[in-house]
């Protein structure tokens, strides 16, 4: 079906009190694994592309980017085409002619008033153009260069009235919060700030947006959605299935050089891995 875009989806999943997942894709057998996931489920899906995504690609979008077009377009579900955690103003002015429909603009690691600054110029040129636009307020940690941290510690999270000033300011289409996660986690251990949350929901008027949210276990995906998240995002869950699958393979199969066999473990994995994380932000 034609691409649809992520703006449509997240509004519609707001409306409903759910959210819709959306999957960071590094390489074409990502992209079929989020589509044939969400087909098994009956259910609209995002694929995320990320600017490290787009660096380990040599620097170019348009491969990548055209893949995921010509596979949204023959999916039997809804898909939208998001590029994500831009930091180069170069890569954001390349994003409408590749196909995307929103973008996430990244400048939460510089100082509040620069970072209001950077969005508020990405917003305008954006909107400008018709896409729809993500942002993050405060420390997530763990992408784009920025290192691990305590997301719990003081400061490291979304402040509900700073984040109305901003959203008010910069015109973003959707918030990225602080609320507990962080980027790249590899066990499923984070624990969410449920009433901080709860007091962004009500205090804000955009969609919520959850990045790190491979780092959460299933109860807490529920309750998220439960308390105002319109968009999940995942990556690093896909790895994780990816490469264990690959692992498992090879080592039971040391003789096996034709990739097609160990690609097509992995990929089976991730399919199954979304149709689970979209099962668990569905369920009642």
């Amino acid at each position: 079906m034609p691409l649809t875009t992520t703006g449509e989806l997240v509004g519609r999943a707001a409306t409903a009190g759910s959210a819709v997942a959306s999957f960071n894709v590094i390489t074409l057998e990502h992209i079929e694994a989020v589509i044939a996931g969400a087909e098994s489920v009956n259910a609209p899906v995002v694929l995320q592309v990320s600017e490290n995504a787009v660096k380990f690609r040599y620097g170019r979008l348009l491969p990548l980017a055209r893949a995921a077009v010509a596979a949204a377009e023959q999916a039997s579900v809804p898909v939208a085409l998001h590029l994500d955690h831009v930091q180069s103003d170069t890569l954001l002015r390349q994003a409408p002619d590749a196909g995307f429909g929103s973008v996430m603009y990244d400048a939460a690691r510089l100082p509040y008033a620069e970072n209001l600054a950077a969005t508020r110029a990405a917003v305008d040129w954006v909107h400008a153009r018709g896409l729809w636009i993500e942002a993050e307020l405060g420390e997530i940690g763990g992408k784009g260069g920025r290192p691990p941290l305590d997301a719990h510690a003081p400061g490291a999270r979304t402040d509900p009235d700073q984040a109305r000033a901003f959203v008010a300011d910069s015109g973003v289409d959707a918030l990225a919060v602080a609320v507990g996660t962080t980027h790249a986690m590899t066990t499923r251990t984070a624990a969410l700030d449920h009433a901080l949350l709860g007091r962004l929901s009500a205090t804000l008027d955009v969609p919520l947006v959850l990045h790190g949210s491979s780092g959460l276990p299933d109860a807490e995906l529920t309750a998220a959605v439960g308390s105002g998240i319109a968009k999940v995002n995942i990556g690093t869950a896909l790895n994780i299935a990816m490469t264990g699958a690959i692992r498992d393979f090879l080592a039971a199969r040391p003789e096996a050089v034709d990739s097609r066999g160990y690609l097509t473990v992995g990929r089976e994995a991730m399919t199954r891995a979304v149709a689970d994380i979209i099962g668990t932000l569905t369920a009642p």
